[in-house]
């Protein structure tokens, strides 16, 4: 049987929930979790797996980050950001810009954002984590369904990670992506509440009303309050960045025994 076919013919409940902080961490216990944090941590591990980075290790704070740079992660630049600012004497910010080819390949990154990587964290009960923007959406919805059917898992919660406790329109907006991409994908075979329909809806009005998504996106995360906090730090260019839909297939996963992200291998995932 196909893997396609697999994760075709198994239901699965799709549930989206819109600020972490929100979401009691039980919730997600034994399924699978897609972290979204548009503006940034989200799109910049998505980039920086994508720029051959071997590794992100996303941490909750800034001592437990530079704790692991004086350990075993010594050899592993440090990124994140508080408010919005690269941390003093770390190597990166969290801008997806910074994250390049020459900079990031075949080096870890040890990560801590002010909150993506808190999300990410607040996830740990799940028996998958994923890592979700509009960069991968289709891939990591594709992910998700079939880690679903090859380990018997029956549901699927994307998390927004929002901005200092407050639900973010650019994070809702990206997981109406991603349940979009899982529509098309599972077709009848999934159910999805109310919050992933009107994520989904949002979605699709702004892709209809124009046929410059990547500008209407663009626009909107103007909008919106992590949008409207990177412009204030003259960084309004990451949202171009961040709105480009579909420009990878990579998929973020995080091993549980060492809680590094990497790249989803499917292979290996079909294979298990």
């Amino acid at each position: 049987m196909s893997t396609k076919k697999e994760y075709l013919d198994r239901t699965v409940r799709w549930y989206t929930h819109y600020l972490s902080d929100d979401m009691p961490r039980e919730l997600v216990a034994g399924g699978i979790a897609i972290i979204v944090d548009v503006l940034r941590a989200s799109t910049t591990i998505v980039t920086a797996l994508e720029e051959g980075a071997a590794f992100v290790k996303p941490v909750a704070d800034v001592d437990e980050a530079r704790r692991l740079k004086h350990g075993d992660f010594s050899s592993c630049l440090l990124g994140g950001e508080r408010g919005g600012l690269q941390i003093a004497g770390f190597d990166l910010g969290n801008s997806p810009a910074e994250y390049t080819h020459s900079v990031v390949a075949g080096r870890g990154v040890v990560m801590t954002t002010t909150n993506g990587t808190l999300a990410i964290e607040r996830c740990k009960a799940a028996r998958e984590i994923l890592v979700g923007s509009f960069l991968n959406r289709t891939s990591v919805a594709r992910t998700a369904l079939l880690l679903a059917a090859k380990r018997g898992i029956d549901a699927i919660h994307i998390v927004c990670a929002g901005t200092n406790g407050e639900e973010t329109d650019e994070d809702i907006l990206g997981a109406g992506a991603i349940v979009d991409a899982g529509i098309v994908a599972a077709k009848s075979r999934s159910l999805f509440d109310p919050q992933s329909q009107k994520a989904s809806s949002d979605f699709l009005r702004v892709v209809n009303e124009s046929n410059d998504l990547r500008g209407q996106l663009t626009a909107r995360l103007r909008q919106s309050l992590g949008g409207k906090n990177l412009i204030q730090l003259g960084m309004d260019s990451d949202l171009i960045l961040a709105a480009t839909v579909d420009r990878c297939r990579l998929v973020p996963q995080q091993c549980p025994h060492a809680g590094t992200l990497m790249a989803f291998d499917d292979l290996k995932c079909i294979d298990s």
